[in-house]
């Protein structure tokens, strides 16, 4: 859909405003949107994965109103961390070879290939650029200097701070004073800072660590002014949606808008701030110390397939926290079975339900989507409708084996259930009905029987190779 002027309109929880607004690009032909990505220290765990596919959904709604050609999506790696260095040191420590700079690399090229493996499992689609912070420290040096010369920064004892209280709309994003900060916050008192609130731009490297020349000596970045650099050189000073989780809504991006606006004071940085709620695991915050902390790879390894995350994860508002249980994913595959039974060999509509689209412009109401897909009749249009959520298209299905099995088996099996039914209701011996039933149960396959008859689907586990011997 091209024809902006009549295309449908986007509304958009804005927390910098805490109001869902209309969405107006600054350029319908070129709408953008930068995403805080991974930083590249281990596998992405669940919670990692749901600004992904929030986003992805977000991209795929923009491409659809808009034009598949008029959209830039960018999402960042950050692969200068301590974390990453950490790693890193653990194992030379262990006996890994090499220098430490080259574990570092070896690090976050392994890292990066896991996440674009278990993010493609999910059907995400591949921003348009993936900038690495490595990439781009000319330009934060060059934007840190220019704030020192503003006035907005600092520089003492090899370390580069941003004065907060430069900034007098400092606070806005996350509806805090700097002094409720101060006093409710843990912030660092260091000797180099003037004021507790203050926050690095640069710091110093020691001869091992990872460092880049710079005029305040050799060093590396702070986290937030990564960030605000590359998405200044991808997409300017002004630009449309900026998102991610909400754990990153303070420090994180109230600190990319201070040194944003005031290193570009002409731009307005990020027009929309759009942040998904943290997820959940069995109704409890996923932790380590309660054994409920899990990767996305984990649950690949298990077998829950990544379509089935998926759909779990847009059963509920982005703006609402996620409870990830075992019995919605249970639930989540019988209905995905269901529909690519549905849907198989039939080519899309072309176009998606008009109650699909009103719930995704409605912010991104993916529950309100899902719930109008149950209400479709029509498989092809079931089927369009389906892909704008990144759902039952055809590189996804590899997962549901029955989708590979020929219908006529399960006719055929229902045909011959039906048979045993009705001989068991003059004999009176079920013994051969609950001996089939069984088997077709050990082999996924959902068995519906009533008066009017016997039906069979694919269900959760479906194995097609356990039906050979029926």
């Amino acid at each position: 859909m091209t024809d902006t002027a009549a295309a449908p309109q986007i509304r958009l929880r804005n927390t910098m405003t805490r109001k869902v607004e209309d969405f107006a690009p600054i350029d319908p032909k070129d709408v953008q949107i930068y995403l805080c990505g991974p930083t590249v220290y281990d596998r992405a765990h669940l919670g990692n994965a749901r600004p992904v596919v929030v986003f992805d959904v977000l991209n795929r709604l923009l491409r659809h109103v808009y034009g598949a050609d008029h959209v830039t999506y960018v999402r960042n790696f950050t692969d200068v961390d301590d974390k990453i260095n950490a790693t890193a040191l653990a194992r030379r420590e262990a006996g890994a070879s090499g220098t430490l700079e080259e574990l570092i690399a070896a690090r976050t090229e392994e890292t990066i290939a896991w996440y674009h493996a278990d993010m493609d499992a999910l059907g995400a689609a591949r921003p348009d650029h993936e900038p690495r912070a490595t990439a781009y420290i000319g330009a934060m040096i060059k934007m840190i200097a220019g704030l020192i010369a503003a006035g907005h920064a600092y520089a003492k004892d090899g370390h580069v701070l941003f004065r907060v209280r430069s900034y007098s709309e400092y606070g806005r994003l996350s509806g805090r004073s700097v002094d409720d900060m101060i006093a409710g916050a843990r912030v660092e008192v260091a000797p180099y800072k003037e004021d507790p609130m203050d926050f690095v731009l640069w710091k110093p490297s020691d001869g091992e660590l990872p460092g880049w020349d710079s005029p305040w000596g050799r060093g590396r970045p702070g986290w937030h002014i990564e960030c605000s650099a590359m998405s200044y050189e991808l997409l300017g000073d002004s630009f449309d949606i900026h998102g991610g989780g909400i754990d990153l809504q303070f420090p994180h991006h109230e600190n990319e808008v201070a040194q944003s606006c005031c290193a570009h004071p002409t731009g307005e940085f990020a027009r929309y701030w759009v942040h998904n709620e943290m997820l959940q695991v069995e109704g409890k915050k996923m932790s380590k110390s309660l054994g409920n902390f899990f990767t996305v790879r984990d649950l690949l390894d298990q077998g829950v397939p990544g379509e089935v995350i998926r759909f779990v994860f847009l059963q509920t508002h982005y703006s609402k926290p996620m409870d990830w249980t075992a019995e919605k994913a249970r639930q989540a595959e019988a209905t995905l079975r269901k529909w690519r039974a549905l849907v198989a060999g039939i080519e899309p509509a072309p176009s998606a339900a008009p109650s699909v689209i009103a719930a995704l412009v409605d912010d991104v109401n993916t529950a309100g989507a899902i719930a109008a897909l149950h209400a479709l009749t029509d498989p092809a249009e079931l089927k369009a409708s389906a892909a704008l959520l990144g759902l039952l298209e055809d590189g996804m299905g590899n997962w549901a084996k029955g989708d590979d099995v020929d219908p006529s088996a399960l006719s055929a099996l229902s045909a011959r259930l039906a048979a045993l039914r009705a001989t068991a209701m003059e004999t009176k011996d079920f013994a051969p009905v609950d001996a089939m039933k069984q088997a077709l149960l050990a082999a996924g396959v959902e068995v519906r029987m009533s008066k009017a008859g016997v039906e069979l689907l694919a269900g959760p586990g479906f194995d097609a190779t356990k039906l050979e011997g029926l």
